[in-house]
Protein backbone atom coordinates (compact mmCIF):
# COMPACT_ATOMS: atom_id res chain seq x y z
CA UNK A 1 0.00 0.00 0.00
CA UNK A 2 1.21 3.57 -0.67
CA UNK A 3 2.23 5.72 2.23
CA UNK A 4 -0.54 7.82 1.31
CA UNK A 5 -3.53 5.55 1.96
CA UNK A 6 -1.53 4.13 4.92
CA UNK A 7 -1.98 7.25 6.65
CA UNK A 8 -5.18 8.23 5.10
CA UNK A 9 -6.58 4.95 6.51
CA UNK A 10 -4.88 5.70 10.07
CA UNK A 11 -6.02 8.87 10.66
CA UNK A 12 -9.90 8.31 10.19
CA UNK A 13 -10.71 10.17 13.36
CA UNK A 14 -9.86 13.74 13.17
CA UNK A 15 -7.31 14.91 15.28
CA UNK A 16 -5.90 18.72 16.16
CA UNK A 17 -2.70 18.22 18.23
CA UNK A 18 -0.43 17.68 14.92
CA UNK A 19 2.58 14.71 14.61
CA UNK A 20 3.83 13.39 17.80
CA UNK A 21 7.50 14.56 18.18
CA UNK A 22 9.84 12.58 20.83
CA UNK A 23 12.52 13.78 22.78
CA UNK A 24 15.49 12.13 22.81
CA UNK A 25 18.09 12.80 24.96
CA UNK A 26 18.78 13.42 29.25
CA UNK A 27 16.57 15.27 31.00
CA UNK A 28 15.58 16.00 34.45
CA UNK A 29 17.07 14.83 37.46
CA UNK A 30 19.22 12.52 35.21
CA UNK A 31 20.89 15.55 33.36
CA UNK A 32 21.34 17.21 36.43
CA UNK A 33 23.23 14.19 38.29
CA UNK A 34 25.50 13.56 35.19
CA UNK A 35 26.43 17.14 34.99
CA UNK A 36 27.13 17.09 38.79
CA UNK A 37 29.26 13.97 38.14
CA UNK A 38 31.16 15.72 35.37
CA UNK A 39 31.83 19.12 37.34
CA UNK A 40 32.83 16.63 40.55
CA UNK A 41 35.32 14.21 37.69
CA UNK A 42 37.02 17.78 37.09
CA UNK A 43 37.34 19.42 40.39
CA UNK A 44 39.05 16.09 40.99
CA UNK A 45 40.94 15.84 37.87
CA UNK A 46 42.14 19.65 38.96
CA UNK A 47 42.83 18.45 42.63
CA UNK A 48 45.18 15.29 41.65
CA UNK A 49 47.54 17.54 39.22
CA UNK A 50 47.64 20.32 41.60
CA UNK A 51 48.90 17.70 44.50
CA UNK A 52 50.97 15.92 41.63
CA UNK A 53 52.89 19.45 40.88
CA UNK A 54 53.00 20.09 44.65
CA UNK A 55 54.99 16.73 45.13
CA UNK A 56 57.44 17.45 42.59
CA UNK A 57 57.75 20.89 43.96
CA UNK A 58 58.45 19.72 47.49
CA UNK A 59 60.59 16.71 46.59
CA UNK A 60 62.36 18.51 44.37
CA UNK A 61 62.38 16.55 41.54
CA UNK A 62 64.44 17.51 38.76
CA UNK A 63 66.03 15.52 35.61
CA UNK A 64 68.73 15.28 37.91
CA UNK A 65 67.53 13.20 40.73
CA UNK A 66 65.51 14.00 43.68
CA UNK A 67 66.33 16.45 46.54
CA UNK A 68 69.99 15.81 47.73
CA UNK A 69 69.89 12.47 45.61
CA UNK A 70 71.74 13.23 41.97
CA UNK A 71 72.02 10.45 39.40
CA UNK A 72 75.64 10.96 38.15
CA UNK A 73 78.10 9.57 35.67
CA UNK A 74 79.80 7.51 38.78
CA UNK A 75 76.85 6.62 40.51
CA UNK A 76 74.62 8.57 43.16
CA UNK A 77 75.74 11.32 44.87
CA UNK A 78 73.27 12.17 48.43
CA UNK A 79 74.07 15.66 49.58
CA UNK A 80 73.48 16.97 53.03
CA UNK A 81 72.12 15.00 56.10
CA UNK A 82 69.88 11.53 55.14
CA UNK A 83 68.69 9.12 57.26
CA UNK A 84 68.70 5.05 56.38
CA UNK A 85 65.72 2.80 57.22
CA UNK A 86 66.55 -0.30 56.26
CA UNK A 87 70.45 -1.72 55.59
CA UNK A 88 72.27 0.23 53.33
CA UNK A 89 74.66 -2.07 50.86
CA UNK A 90 77.65 0.26 48.58
CA UNK A 91 80.50 -0.30 46.43
CA UNK A 92 81.99 2.75 48.21
CA UNK A 93 80.90 5.40 50.76
CA UNK A 94 83.18 8.67 50.55
CA UNK A 95 82.24 12.45 51.73
CA UNK A 96 83.20 15.31 50.26
CA UNK A 97 87.01 16.65 49.78
CA UNK A 98 87.85 18.42 53.11
CA UNK A 99 84.55 17.17 54.95
CA UNK A 100 84.42 14.19 57.56
CA UNK A 101 81.81 11.74 56.82
CA UNK A 102 79.29 10.92 60.35
CA UNK A 103 77.68 7.72 60.87
CA UNK A 104 75.30 8.66 63.78
CA UNK A 105 73.29 6.04 65.17
CA UNK A 106 70.97 5.72 68.59
CA UNK A 107 71.96 2.17 69.04
CA UNK A 108 74.85 1.25 67.31
CA UNK A 109 76.91 0.89 63.85
CA UNK A 110 77.63 -2.44 62.03
CA UNK A 111 79.74 -2.73 58.93
CA UNK A 112 79.90 -6.28 57.62
CA UNK A 113 82.32 -7.55 55.17
CA UNK A 114 80.75 -10.58 52.95
CA UNK A 115 82.54 -12.84 50.83
CA UNK A 116 80.73 -14.09 47.42
CA UNK A 117 78.16 -16.15 49.08
CA UNK A 118 77.44 -13.06 51.65
CA UNK A 119 78.77 -15.24 54.26
CA UNK A 120 80.15 -12.56 57.10
CA UNK A 121 83.58 -12.45 56.91
CA UNK A 122 84.69 -9.33 59.09
CA UNK A 123 82.63 -7.51 61.34
CA UNK A 124 82.66 -4.57 63.10
CA UNK A 125 80.54 -3.34 65.73
CA UNK A 126 80.22 0.06 67.51
CA UNK A 127 77.88 0.05 70.70
CA UNK A 128 77.24 2.64 73.43
CA UNK A 129 79.43 0.51 75.76
CA UNK A 130 81.90 -1.13 73.45
CA UNK A 131 83.73 -1.26 70.24
CA UNK A 132 84.09 -4.74 68.99
CA UNK A 133 85.73 -6.42 66.28
CA UNK A 134 85.40 -9.91 64.66
CA UNK A 135 88.04 -11.51 62.25
CA UNK A 136 90.86 -13.87 61.68
CA UNK A 137 93.02 -11.16 62.79
CA UNK A 138 93.24 -7.54 64.16
CA UNK A 139 95.81 -5.14 63.26
CA UNK A 140 96.49 -1.62 64.35
CA UNK A 141 98.87 0.31 62.26
CA UNK A 142 100.57 3.53 62.19
CA UNK A 143 99.93 6.35 59.10
CA UNK A 144 103.45 5.17 57.87
CA UNK A 145 102.20 1.42 57.63
CA UNK A 146 103.89 0.41 60.69
CA UNK A 147 102.32 -1.95 62.90
CA UNK A 148 101.38 -1.22 66.40
CA UNK A 149 99.27 -3.90 67.57
CA UNK A 150 97.79 -7.21 65.77
CA UNK A 151 95.77 -10.40 67.37
CA UNK A 152 94.36 -13.49 66.45
CA UNK A 153 93.66 -16.71 67.51
CA UNK A 154 97.77 -17.72 68.46
CA UNK A 155 98.98 -14.35 69.68
CA UNK A 156 99.19 -10.66 70.34
CA UNK A 157 101.92 -8.50 69.00
CA UNK A 158 102.95 -5.32 70.22
CA UNK A 159 104.99 -3.60 68.15
CA UNK A 160 105.26 0.15 69.69
CA UNK A 161 109.05 1.21 70.85
CA UNK A 162 107.63 0.82 74.66
CA UNK A 163 105.14 -0.99 76.48
CA UNK A 164 103.56 0.62 79.07
CA UNK A 165 101.03 -0.31 81.74
CA UNK A 166 98.85 2.27 83.39
CA UNK A 167 96.73 0.50 85.83
CA UNK A 168 97.09 0.96 89.55
CA UNK A 169 97.92 -2.63 90.48
CA UNK A 170 99.93 -3.35 87.26
CA UNK A 171 100.21 -6.21 85.22
CA UNK A 172 100.09 -9.50 86.02
CA UNK A 173 101.24 -12.16 83.65
CA UNK A 174 100.12 -15.97 85.14
CA UNK A 175 103.23 -17.75 82.52
CA UNK A 176 106.55 -16.33 81.98
CA UNK A 177 107.49 -13.65 80.03
CA UNK A 178 110.78 -12.11 77.92
CA UNK A 179 112.30 -9.11 77.68
CA UNK A 180 115.48 -7.29 77.48
CA UNK A 181 114.40 -4.42 79.60
CA UNK A 182 112.27 -3.56 82.20
CA UNK A 183 112.10 -0.48 83.72
CA UNK A 184 109.96 1.93 86.34
CA UNK A 185 109.01 5.84 85.15
CA UNK A 186 111.52 8.03 86.09
CA UNK A 187 112.06 8.86 89.81
CA UNK A 188 109.49 5.81 90.70
CA UNK A 189 110.27 2.48 92.02
CA UNK A 190 110.12 -0.50 90.19
CA UNK A 191 108.85 -3.53 92.34
CA UNK A 192 109.09 -7.05 91.27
Amino acid sequence: MPQEQYTHHRSTMPSSEGPQVYKVGIYGWRKRCLYFFVLLLMILILVNLAMTIWILKVMNFTIDGMGNLRITEKGLKLEGDSEFLQPLYAKEIQSRPGNALYFKSARNVTVNILNDQTKVLTRLITGPKAVEAYGQRFEVKTVSGKLLFSADSNEVVVGAERLRVLGAEGTVFPKSIETPNVRADPFKELSV
